[in-house]
C-alpha cells in the first residue's frame, strides 16, 4: 500500500479499484496504513495513497462488504485521519456540483 508506482501499475493493468481484501477495500486498507504509519513511527500523517486512489475512482462512501459495512469516510472520521475525512468531504462536494 505504500508503493504508489506499483499500485498504479496494478491498477493500469486492470486491477479493481473496489476489490475487497480481508473484508476491506483499497481505500479501506490506504487509510489503515496511513494511520497505522503515523502512529508507529510519529512521522507526519499522509494521505497519498487515499488522494491516488480517488483519483483513480475510488468511492469513500462506498461500504466495505465484508468489513460491517463501514465506509472509509466513517472509518478515516472515527479514527482521525482528518486529512483523508478533509479530502472526502471535498471530494463529495464536487460530486454534488458536478
Amino acid at each position: 500500500m505504500c508503493d504508489l508506482p506499483l499500485l498504479r501499475e496494478l491498477l493500469d493493468g486492470g486491477g479493481d479499484i473496489n476489490e475487497e481484501h480481508g473484508g476491506l477495500t483499497l481505500l479501506h486498507h490506504a487509510i489503515d496504513v496511513e494511520i497505522d504509519s503515523h502512529t508507529q513511527t510519529g512521522e507526519p500523517l499522509h494521505v497519498d495513497v487515499t488522494a491516488y486512489l480517488l483519483a483513480r475512482g475510488a468511492d469513500p462512501k462506498r461500504p466495505s462488504n465484508g468489513g460491517c459495512g463501514v465506509t472509509a469516510e466513517h472509518m478515516a472520521f472515527v479514527d482521525g485521519h482528518w486529512l483523508a475525512t478533509a479530502l472526502f468531504e471535498r471530494w463529495d462536494i464536487r460530486r454534488e456540483n458536478s
